[in-house]
């Protein structure tokens, strides 16, 4: 994990802790790539998943830091391929752009935490120990971003980065983001001033979303790095 849509990681981590109490635990994390085909079969089954968010070692992308389009998002595809509107509470921002133009589409782990999430320091997280789930189980590669893994073993006793964050999986673990909304300025003045305590935070959010109804969403608790 690192800035996204402009927002530095540790604006992320609080405005998502807001999203989760709002939430009842529940929040939405905006990620760069789909995981493992298999993590839709895990949902299904409701098989446990940890998630850890790491601090990536490379700073963030210049398209991250200071995107020149900043969306956020009002729909997503659920496991059973059904489009929703996303819950109330939530709000993933991200880049307008991508490759060839607008973006259509982002994905997003919906997770579970009944802790408070912040920045944790000195808990080890060694990729070593783990390989792909998917595939031919390779091994973790040095520029995967999301990738559902699979513990093989202890690691060599090394690790390179840390579980900064750490949360469960929830409802359908993954999911593709739909109906981007661009936010103009005073949209984008809204998100950066976000200080408000979880009971107003859902009209906070219908405002930077644009007024859309949302949907109420209530999940069970569900290692994906």
């Amino acid at each position: 994990m690192q800035a996204e849509a402009g927002e530095g990681l540790e604006t992320i981590v609080a405005r998502k802790d807001l999203e989760r109490r709002a939430g009842d635990g529940t929040f939405f994390w905006g990620i760069g790539n789909s995981p493992s085909a298999a993590i839709s079969q895990l949902a299904r089954a409701a098989v446990p998943v940890k998630v850890v968010f790491s601090i990536m070692k490379s700073p963030p992308k210049s398209i991250d830091s200071a995107p020149s389009r900043t969306v956020a998002w009002r729909r997503y595809v659920d496991v059973r391929g059904s489009e929703r509107p996303l819950p109330v509470h939530v709000l993933v921002t991200s880049r307008g752009d991508a490759t060839g133009g607008a973006k259509r589409f982002h994905c997003a782990l919906m997770c579970r935490s009944d802790a408070p999430l912040t920045l944790r320091r000195g808990v080890p997280f060694d990729p070593t120990g783990f390989r792909n789930a998917g595939g031919t189980g390779a091994p973790v590669g040095a520029s995967q971003v999301t990738a559902l893994l699979r513990r093989t073993g202890p690691g060599d006793g090394c690790p390179d980065y840390e579980e900064n964050v750490t949360a469960w999986l929830a409802g359908s673990y993954w999911v593709r983001l739909v109906d981007p909304v661009e936010l103009d300025e005073p949209r984008l003045a809204s998100l950066r001033d976000l200080t408000v305590n979880a009971r107003d935070w859902r009209a906070a959010v219908s405002d930077i979303r644009g007024g859309d109804g949302g949907d109420r969403w209530s999940v069970p608790d569900g290692m994906l790095f």
